[in-house]
């Protein structure tokens, strides 16, 4: 068996701080006796940190004895934080090693409580949390200077919670909540405005048709022109106007910016919408699995259109069936979206999930393949939801 067939699976969670901006990776690899040969493998290339950078990655782990010198050789201090249950500190010296651990600069989040017994790292900084079921009582980490990160988080609710309980950083599927509550002032219309624009992209309307309707929004107007010149878009000027935008560009990339846009704030004091790097990922993850598969660009763009749209129940608040009728959407995108059929419907459920090595063979998706569409993804999700 080929070496990129047995390459190690990482489950990634985004890590968000009350702002809704991404701060960090959580990085979780299955334990096993052979843990530190695959962190070896996964940090071994240079290509995860610079694809997350500028964020850090949180290394997260059941106990210190992978972290042998040649892993921790792998892992620069100043960009690799650790995540231990803290009954690892029962493990025979682990508390030193965990001293030595922070003396070197390593950032350290205990999680849990510390066993009875066992005294908690003079250093201790930071902890975590599991709040699946529920969050600890307000005041309880304002000893600890932070940041404290609450996992588990799965509804708005439990969100603010946490965050008046002391927490930080926030990890669980919350953005996905369908009861969250949108911002009062939002109508709607700037949402419905990109997909009329969308669909005069799709039967190819003049310019001046597109430029009509996006000089009714001021709004979509600058976050379109914030976005394609933002650092996560190469442009040799500054765009300064839509109709410039459409010439310098082309229909292809505005179309896809258009799709991001459809999850960009809707109030220019409203928080960001943590559905847009999670679409985002989705779209440029479904292009990557595409590309490898020998896809051509319009099966690309396809691709990245049906991660994107992927979300776009939660957001809009519709079921997936009466959205993608309302779009025309091709029948193959449509099928996947609704019932997650065909192959963009099998690539797209490997994204909702973290996949195991027979789900990724059941898409036919290699494990080497599968980590570097990861890679790929969240660099465009990070760049995408720091400029938008």
């Amino acid at each position: 068996m080929a070496a990129q067939d047995i390459y190690p699976l990482v489950a990634i969670d985004p890590v968000a701080n009350a702002q809704n901006e991404w701060v960090a990776l959580r990085l979780r690899l299955a334990p096993g006796g052979d843990l530190a040969l695959r962190l070896q493998a996964v940090f071994g290339e240079p290509d995860l940190l610079a694809a997350i950078a500028p964020i850090d990655g949180l290394l997260a782990l059941a106990g210190v004895e992978a972290l042998t010198p040649p892993v921790l050789a792998l892992l620069p201090p100043n960009r690799i934080g650790l995540l231990l249950p803290a009954t690892a500190l029962t493990q025979e010296d682990a508390p030193s090693r965990l001293s030595a651990l922070q003396t070197a600069g390593y950032r350290i989040w205990l999680d849990g409580d510390i066993p009875p017994g066992v005294n908690a790292p003079p250093a201790l900084r930071c902890v975590a949390r599991d709040c699946t079921r529920d969050a600890p009582p307000p005041g309880r980490l304002l000893a600890l200077f932070g940041p404290h990160l609450a996992h588990g988080v799965d509804s708005t609710r439990r969100f603010s919670e946490c965050e008046i309980a002391g927490f930080d950083w926030f990890c669980g599927d919350y953005a996905y909540d369908p009861y969250s509550d949108p911002h009062p002032d939002d109508d709607g219309s700037s949402r419905r405005r990109i997909l009329t624009l969308l669909g005069l992209l799709a039967r190819d309307a003049d310019a001046h048709e597109l430029e009509q309707q996006i000089r009714q929004d001021p709004a979509l107007a600058y976050h379109l022109l914030k976005l394609v010149n933002s650092a996560a878009f190469t442009v040799s000027a500054p765009i300064t106007s839509f109709a410039q935008a459409i010439a310098v560009l082309g229909r292809r990339q505005l179309q896809r910016w258009l799709q991001l846009l459809l999850y960009a704030r809707q109030q220019p004091d409203g928080l960001p919408n943590l559905l847009l790097p999670l679409a985002a990922r989705r779209g440029a993850q479904l292009e990557a699995l595409c590309r490898q598969h020998g896809g051509e660009r319009d099966a690309q763009d396809l691709a990245f259109m049906t991660g994107v749209f992927s979300l776009l129940d939660r957001l809009l608040r519709m079921p997936m069936a009466e959205i993608a009728q309302e779009l025309q959407l091709p029948s193959d995108v449509a099928a996947a979206l609704v019932q997650r059929a065909g192959q963009l419907g099998s690539w797209l459920r490997l994204t909702e999930t973290d996949p195991g090595e027979d789900d990724l063979a059941a898409a036919q998706v290699t494990a080497h393949d599968w980590w570097r569409s990861q890679l790929a993804a969240y660099h465009w999700a990070i760049q995408v939801g720091r400029n938008v």
